[in-house]
């Protein structure tokens, strides 16, 4: 029971992580940089082209699947980091090693939505950027 308690609450916590990192924060890149939901949002506004939309989803397929790796290093890493835990004493290298582990998967999935980002940027005209850098520029909430 403890330990299918303790992996329900790492997988939500992966989740919980995924789908908050799948967002930048809300003042970092506002109005320089869009998730897909906002384009998407203002697609009609932005008239994306087919190609644009194809373009969109593809970029959004290729993060989710990239990350998908890291996710599993992740839980992997989080579940090796709980049995250590429970050992007495407490081996802090194995725990820092692992904890290195999911630092650095967090730091990869991070590159692979900033990388996602920059694309979708890319794949619009600068008519349709300032009409986004308008809807949720610095001044403007989202």
């Amino acid at each position: 029971m403890k330990k299918a308690l303790l992996i329900a609450l790492l997988t939500s916590c992966l989740c919980l992580g995924a789908a908050v990192a799948a967002q930048p924060k809300a003042d970092v890149f506002k109005g320089k940089l869009f998730p897909p939901n906002v384009i998407l949002q203002h697609q009609d506004q932005l008239g994306l082209s087919k190609e644009q939309f194809t373009a969109i989803k593809a970029a959004v397929i290729d993060v989710q699947a990239n990350v998908a790796e890291y996710e599993w290093d992740m839980r992997e890493a989080y579940l090796g980091i709980m049995s250590a835990l429970d050992e007495s004493p407490v081996d802090e290298g194995k725990v820092m090693t692992l904890v290195n582990t999911v630092l650095l998967a967090e730091n990869e999935v991070k590159k692979e939505q900033m990388t996602m980002l920059i694309r979708l940027r890319n794949l619009l005209t600068g008519e349709q950027v300032a009409y986004l850098e308008s809807q949720h520029g610095n001044g403007r909430a989202d």
